[in-house]
């Protein structure tokens, strides 16, 4: 997976309007997205335990939080918002998945001077499972429902909703948003988590809406989810804001630039600009095998820019974000695995390029030419009419991805 750089992603989101609702665990995602679209740096620790803060990294506190009294109640609201000359982001605290609250939201987003947004970002879990009673679970499954019914009432088709899965939580769970009454011991919210992730993605699925699954995405990086069992650290949050990323480019076609190596971890501190190339790793191989290419294999091709202007007027000449592409050391820690989290981030991602054994029969002959590792999932052509939008994207790097809720760019410039 190509890690974007800043100056990449104040591209990939020029002119659009962004909006993320959700917990305290969607908030962090905000920060480290509006983070990423300013510099090459990761969120402090201080700025991910922050909350309701009147301003971070150049955004504002638009309602709620220290605007007025701070809780863990369910009637806590906090929206933030980033905006600057082609970017917009915002974001709105959720303690449940539909609400009278959340009905608020949808109709500020419908009379909204820029527009209806281009790209929704949610998810609501923990809260309507923990907050709601002992019929919390029915109420979840009816809310979701009557939500994405709503959205897609709603929301354009050019709009773009992403729905994430509620991400791992630990055995020991001492977040501030759960009831007095619960016991930090009591794992049955792991189980829970599962399902309901199970049931909010195919009722979106259902809907036609996008699901990005966190949950299998970090189910083996226990290593980085914090003290309390449900927070992460600031390197889990930059690898989602990659996925995020990848997800959107993706559904609009974009072809993303890609990289010679395999980067190494980065080692800098959280909040300090990554300086140098780490050394490159030994080879590796996706963990799961990838389908074989067409036969016969086409001679290579010179790949198009990924930008359309002088390479100059777009990226950055400073020091570089070393993030090009996923690796097993991309997930590090120096701190010891907790014991009830056991695993280990590598195995969802790659497998060692000559595993330990006898060799193996041998497989079919392999291209003429060598294959780059870990090039971008190709884009599935089901009869979408090629497009090349106006604007600040270069050539695309396929058709975009067709749904019942078909997502494209929209070139128009949004108001200052």
């Amino acid at each position: 997976m190509v890690h974007l750089q800043a100056s990449e992603v104040q591209q990939l989101l020029h002119n659009k309007f962004v909006v993320i609702l959700g917990d305290s665990v969607q908030r962090a995602v905000y920060k480290d997205l509006v983070l990423l679209l300013q510099k090459d740096c990761l969120l402090t620790t201080n700025q991910l335990k922050a909350k309701g803060e009147e301003t971070f990294e150049k955004d504002e506190l638009v309602d709620g939080g220290q605007m007025g009294p701070m809780h863990n109640g369910v009637q806590y609201r906090e929206v933030r918002q980033f905006c600057d000359a082609h970017h917009l982001v915002r974001f709105y605290f959720l303690t449940r998945v539909y609400s009278s609250y959340l009905e608020t939201v949808l109709q500020e987003l419908q009379g909204s001077e820029h527009g209806p947004p281009d790209v929704v970002i949610m998810n609501s879990c923990l809260w309507d499972l923990s907050r709601y009673g002992p019929d919390s679970w029915r109420s979840y499954r009816e809310n979701l429902a009557s939500l994405f019914r709503r959205l897609g009432q709603v929301l354009p088709e050019s709009c773009l909703l992403v729905w994430n899965t509620a991400m791992p939580v630990g055995k020991q769970i001492t977040a501030g948003f759960l009831p007095p009454d619960h016991q930090p011991g009591d794992g049955s919210l792991i189980e829970r988590v599962i399902e309901a992730n199970f049931y909010s993605s195919a009722e979106a699925k259902r809907h036609g809406f996008d699901v990005l699954d966190l949950h299998f995405h970090f189910r083996h990086a226990g290593q980085h989810l914090q003290r309390d069992g449900v927070h992460w650290d600031e390197r889990a949050h930059r690898h989602l804001s990659q996925l995020l990323l990848a997800h959107v480019a993706d559904a609009w076609g974009v072809e993303l630039p890609r990289r010679d190596h395999l980067s190494t971890w980065v080692r800098a501190r959280p909040g300090f600009p990554v300086r140098g190339r780490a050394p490159p790793r030994a080879r590796c191989y996706p963990l799961l095998p990838t389908p074989p290419p067409p036969r016969p294999f086409p001679l290579p091709q010179p790949r198009l820019p990924y930008l359309c202007g002088p390479q100059d007027a777009y990226f950055s000449s400073g020091p570089s974000f070393q993030l090009d592409e996923f690796s097993s050391n991309y997930f590090h820690s120096d701190v010891p695995f907790p014991a009830q989290m056991g695993f280990s981030f590598e195995d969802d991602f790659m497998m060692d390029a000559r595993p330990p054994g006898p060799p193996g029969p041998p497989g079919p002959p392999g291209p003429p030419f060598p294959l780059p590792y870990l090039q971008r999932a190709p884009v599935v052509h089901r009869g979408v009419p090629r497009y090349a939008p106006r604007g600040p994207y270069g050539p695309w790097g396929g058709r975009p991805r067709p749904s019942r809720r078909r997502a494209h760019s929209r070139p128009q410039p949004r108001p200052q």
